[in-house]
């Protein structure tokens, strides 16, 4: 199986947001099974790090190690930037590009707390609940 994680869930996990940190802290804990492979888009990273700007340089640097060894970064294609851009029903452009990443990854879910935001998403978007209950239901 091959989840993409979303930014919030990366956010949750490193900065132990709560009440979220507990299911993020699963979720990652998820992706380090060797039957799972977990992955991040690209440009979440770059994200991450504009996002963490107030902690010093060396930690960022480290909190992102830390996640690059759980997670996969994946990107896309010229050519799904492209569609991406024609997708109009997308809110966020910043999503639809997290959906081709998602796609070229070849990821089942995209775990997130923002499902709304991926209605018109190619892959399913699911939040850490359901998809800790999905796995632990199966």
């Amino acid at each position: 199986m091959v989840l993409l994680i979303d930014a919030n869930i990366v956010l949750d996990y490193l900065l132990k947001r709560e009440p979220f940190y507990n299911d993020a802290k699963k979720i990652m804990d998820i992706c380090c099974d060797p039957e799972i492979k977990g992955c991040i888009a690209l440009h979440t990273i770059t994200t991450l790090w504009y996002i963490l700007r107030k902690f010093p340089d060396d930690q960022r640097r480290i909190a992102l190690f830390s996640i690059c060894s759980i997670l996969e970064v994946t990107g896309t294609s010229h050519d799904e930037v492209i569609n991406a851009l024609e997708m109009r029903e997308f809110k966020d452009f910043e999503d639809c590009i997290q959906t081709k990443c998602a796609k070229t990854a070849k990821a089942d879910y995209i775990i997130t707390r923002n499902t709304d935001d991926f209605i018109f998403s190619e892959i399913p978007a699911i939040t850490p609940i359901k998809f800790i209950e999905k796995i632990i239901n199966k």
